[in-house]
């Protein structure tokens, strides 16, 4: 009975330190996972340090180009001015015509609310886009992520196209919820 008893006590404190240390792979795990998403942003960003020294239709051309390696066809740059919106138009690899309105502003500034909606109300209308797109080399307000949630438009925010520059394909952005996604905060000005 004595015995008994002992391997009992043993097999309850094994058991408690195996919990403890399965706990702690999984806060680690947790931690490493934070902080690989958060070195891939940083990267994601440092690796468009040209974008922002792009002109207009230099940056225009560069989302045209990341379209095209991504399959999409008939890609034009029709950016320019009386553009109503457009900058970039074309299909994607499943046929869908898409209409990328690009802004390349200094990654201090933020895209508001306006400008969002100003290109739904041209995207559709007057381009007959099925996916209407917003690329821009800074952030999305609030107020401008919740207009795009809720009229269906994609949006690409500087993190996004960090990672589109690095491989991830157009389309795997066109699901997003852009409404619990991404962030507002502006990045800090080059000349602070």
């Amino acid at each position: 009975m004595g015995t008994a008893l002992l391997i009992a006590l043993a097999v309850v404190v094994i058991g408690i330190a195996v919990i403890q240390l399965v706990r702690a792979g999984r806060r680690e795990a947790q931690a490493e996972k934070a902080r690989l998403a958060e070195d891939a942003r940083r990267h994601a960003r440092q690796s468009l340090g040209a974008v922002w020294a792009m002109d207009d239709r230099q940056f225009e051309e560069f989302v045209a180009d990341l379209c095209r390696r991504d399959g999409c066809t008939d890609v034009k740059r029709v950016g320019g001015a009386g553009d109503l919106g457009a900058d970039v138009t074309g299909l994607l690899p499943d046929g869908r015509r898409f209409v990328i309105q690009c802004k390349r502003y200094a990654k201090h500034r933020t895209v508001g609310s306006r400008d969002i909606q100003t290109f739904n109300g041209t995207a559709r209308a007057e381009h007959g886009a099925d996916v209407p797109i917003f690329v821009a080399s800074c952030v999305f307000t609030k107020p401008a992520r919740d207009f795009a949630a809720r009229h269906n438009l994609c949006l690409i925010d500087i993190d996004l196209l960090g990672f589109w520059n690095n491989g991830t394909v157009l389309t795997s952005f066109l699901e997003l919820d852009i409404g619990r996604s991404g962030n507002n905060r502006r990045l800090q000005s080059d000349t602070q």
